[in-house]
């Protein structure tokens, strides 16, 4: 019966899909949306039967980006405007995005408290931001990747979609020394992310490179801090992210 209902799936989602009205873009002017920056590597299979059902949990982990750290109010953060941005793609599909991001975490925290929170929630899609911490404390690739398959080993058990977010790309220009001359190193971190999301068949969202078309937001969507975002480039994260996750599960 599960794998009827599975292999039915993916053509209830484009009926719905289909029948979706034109959506405004919910994202300051200067922010280019595009479905371009997700790819699906051919995973999303629960994703796509929880959509036919009517009702899609998303679990969001990961550091401050995830947390929200930078927004002027919380419903400004990026959990709430993915949320959102997902419902008025998927018209008649109840979603919910629960945040369980932590500042300053690292793959090694991420990973250590995975399993707690996927059988607290129970979702459908893990989103996994990761990336961004391990490089400005100047980790090993070799621990990085040690912990984040321990965390793939925890999320493959309990048979749950995924999808990565690779690292955020810093100001050229910052005047923060930790931050000067990191973005080949997180360059490098999303390149690697993304052979493994397509190893493993997890969906992967390429957000380093979507911010290098941000030049147009308010310090191209970076707050004063020069490391986590502001309003702009949250909203701008949000509807690409909306944008490309929804055309994934094409």
């Amino acid at each position: 019966m599960k794998s009827a209902r599975l292999a039915a799936a993916p053509l209830a989602v484009l009926a719905l899909l289909a029948a979706a009205p034109a959506l405004g873009q919910v994202a300051p002017a200067a922010c280019p949306v595009s479905a371009a920056h997700v790819s699906g590597n051919d995973g999303l299979m629960r994703s796509r039967a929880a959509v036919a059902a009517g009702r899609l949990t998303v679990l969001a982990l990961g550091s401050s980006s995830i947390e929200g750290v930078g927004a002027s109010r919380p419903e400004l953060g990026f959990t709430p405007l993915l949320e959102s941005g997902l419902e008025r793609r998927l018209p008649g599909v109840g979603v919910s995005v629960i945040n369980r991001g932590v500042g300053g975490e690292t793959a090694k925290e991420t990973a250590d408290r995975t399993a707690r929170e996927v059988a607290a929630v129970g979702p459908d899609l893990v989103i996994w931001q990761l990336g961004t911490n391990d490089v400005l404390r100047d980790r090993s690739m070799d621990d990085v990747f040690a912990d984040f398959r321990r965390g793939q080993a925890i999320l493959d058990a309990a048979g749950v979609d995924v999808l990565l977010v690779d690292p955020q790309r810093l100001p050229e220009n910052t005047a923060n020394p930790s931050f000067r001359g990191r973005n080949p190193g997180l360059a490098e971190m999303a390149r690697l992310i993304a052979l493994e999301g397509g190893r493993k068949r997890y969906a992967v969202h390429g957000r380093f490179a979507a911010m290098a078309d941000w030049a147009g937001l308010e310090r191209g969507g970076v707050g004063r801090d020069d490391l986590h975002l502001n309003d702009a480039g949250y909203a701008c994260w949000a509807e690409i992210a909306a944008e490309g996750l929804v055309a994934a599960l094409r």
